[in-house]
């Protein structure tokens, strides 16, 4: 396993150290390097350091062009404008450095040398409740997230926050024991998602209106929520048959989603109930929180209500009930102190900010959270429809997310199917790539919008062959790989000896950036630059395919091994890529 560093931070290095000779008052100083139209990279940061040493701009750019051997690594260096450095790499040092990566199994991707442990929170449904659409964001983007921590050396920790107790469990509890047959599933066969969830449908219905319309029974549902959070057995039995029915139903959904889901990585609210006392009690003692009419309270400066006045977390209720914050403030403590985390972040719905601004200023100021462990929100919008409204049937009601993947998995299977004959795909395979495609392309849509914003669920846009989908991206790599088999014996081998074209220099230097751009993804919680590069990726070996004859018709053999070289480059890179997004890339589509 070897890092490669990248043109860009060897450019740097050499550019910084020129500058330090130049101006040693300005040692270590950063020369801004940033990829460039004019050239292949433009350093800005001179123009300030002169300011700041008042001296011309001009000269000093002079003087640290003057310092910069040309040979290897720099073609050339001009100063422009008042004190700009365009930079040519040469030709050579963009294949090498690309062999170097091609060496290597990570792509010469460096780990991040201050890892830690994260724990991140994402894909969490709720019990004995259906999954809908605005269950996808929180799943596709927490997994994407899992996938690029790790490829940069990071400990991840999955944490999967179901919604598993409350009080609607003692209503529901109360029914299965005064029909106990209403879980029971039809043969010992294993039992299908689908069955699974329409059981508990079934009973929630059946339990809801009976408790809405019949007071004894509600009064006895009520005491049964009482004898759960007090733990009796035979009420926590029952409330397991839930939690154990609706796993069935979970893992059938996160499993069309192509999503790994563990069980011991799902910890629901029930699992911090053992901590609650003690947190309540530690965040009082310390004055983190203070009674105010009967409830615990966490008070902040600027967090007021309509009517002026502070709004506070109330961590427990004045009936001695607990809220949200206190299982959150559990969940913060035990991973933490169990986990170990450095950083935690929970892939949760944007409208859920100030929630979660008000839990970790709280932990920060019970000291559970501090310098050295850090919390964030990746917060995310809403998913909306084609008409820019939140996504709901033509009756209202929020759309399945089981209907969703389906009908995505039947329009790309069509689209799959219609170029099948082509490149001889099996009936097998057709149903394989659907899937592949249909999944991928609703993760894609997903992450390649900035989480922050709301995004439009368009199938027919997101399974287009044109345009910035996935399909666009499994297409190209899909052709790569028919190129390199096109290519018979002749091999895919690097020449640095040779010149480049335009579009063998600008492929070039993209796949040189894959790991720098890996970092910033991680560093910024922003899979969608995973997902922008990418497409950039495609889109330049689509221009150089165009421009530069690889098998037909035939260069000379150099020239075809180091073009067969770039593609493959380019099909390994994608291929990662893709698989950091969750998303798989067919060999023949």
């Amino acid at each position: 396993m070897a890092s490669v560093p990248s043109l860009a931070s060897s450019v740097n290095q050499r550019v910084a150290d020129a500058l330090a000779s130049a101006l040693p008052e300005a040692g270590g100083a950063d020369p801004l390097l940033r990829r460039s139209d004019r050239a292949d990279f433009q350093a800005n940061g001179i123009l300030a350091l002169a300011k700041k040493a008042k001296a011309n701009p001009r000269e000093l750019a002079a003087t640290v062009v003057e310092g910069i051997p040309a040979g290897d690594l720099i073609k050339e260096i001009e100063v422009s404008g008042p004190g700009f450095l365009n930079i040519t790499v040469a030709d050579g040092a963009i294949i090498s450095t690309l062999a170097a990566r091609a060496a290597d199994d990570r792509l010469g991707v460096p780990l991040n040398a201050s890892a830690g442990t994260t724990v991140i929170d994402y894909a969490q449904p709720n019990v004995a409740k259906e999954m809908h659409v605005g269950h996808l964001r929180s799943a596709v983007i927490g997994a994407a997230m899992v996938e690029i921590l790790e490829f940069t050396g990071e400990k991840v920790v999955r944490r999967h926050h179901i919604g598993d107790w409350g009080t609607q469990f003692g209503m529901l509890i109360q029914y299965l024991l005064e029909h106990p047959h209403e879980l029971d599933h039809k043969s010992d066969a294993e039992v299908s998602g689908e069955e699974a969830m329409s059981n508990l449908n079934r009973l929630y219905k059946a339990s809801r209106a009976l408790f809405d319309s019949d007071e004894e029974f509600k009064t006895r549902a009520r005491a049964r929520v009482v004898d759960l959070q007090a733990g009796e057995p035979e009420t926590l039995a029952l409330w397991q048959r839930f939690v154990d029915e609706s796993k069935i139903y979970f893992y059938s959904v996160f499993n069309k989603l192509d999503m790994d889901i563990q069980d011991p990585d799902v910890v629901g609210e029930s699992g911090y109930n053992d901590m609650l006392v003690e947190t309540c009690k530690l965040l009082e003692e310390s004055g983190v929180a203070v009674r105010s009419n009967g409830a615990l309270c966490v008070f902040f400066e600027d967090v007021k209500g309509p009517d002026g006045n502070p709004t506070p977390l109330i961590v427990q209720k004045s009936d001695g009930g607990f809220g949200y914050a206190a299982t959150d403030l559990s969940a913060i403590r035990d991973r933490v102190t169990n986990l170990g985390a450095t950083e935690l972040i929970y892939v949760v719905d944007a409208r859920q900010s100030l929630h979660f601004k008000m839990v970790f200023e709280t932990a920060r100021r019970a000291g559970w959270l501090n310098d050295e462990v850090k919390a964030v929100q990746l917060a995310f919008g809403t998913v909306l429809g084609k008409d820019g409204k939140p996504f709901k049937t033509r009756e209202g009601e929020t759309v399945r997310l089981v209907d969703l993947l389906d009908e995505a998995v039947e329009r790309a299977t069509a689209v799959v199917r219609e170029k099948a004959e082509k490149v001889g795909l099996t009936e097998s395979e057709i149903v394989e790539n659907g899937q592949y495609v249909g999944i991928g392309a609703v993760k894609y849509a997903d992450l390649s919008t900035s989480a922050a914003r709301d995004y439009k669920f368009d199938l027919d846009q997101m399974v287009s062959l044109n345009g910035d989908t996935s399909v666009y991206l499994q297409y190209a790599y899909a052709r790569i790989k028919s190129i390199l088999r096109r290519a018979g014996d002749r091999k895919p081998v690097a020449h640095p000896e040779l010149e480049l074209a335009p579009a063998e220099r600008a492929l070039g230097l993209h796949l040189d950036g894959f790991g720098e751009l890996i970092a910033e993804a991680a560093a910024e919680h922003a899979p969608h630059k995973v997902a922008a590069y990418l497409y950039q990726l495609s889109s330049l070996f689509t221009t150089f395919y165009t421009e530069c004859p690889v098998v037909k018709p035939e260069p000379e053999l150099v020239v075809g091994e180091n073009r067969l070289f770039l593609c493959e480059l380019t099909a390994r890179t994608l291929s990662k890529g893709m698989s950091l997004l969750g998303i798989r890339t067919p060999e023949k589509l």
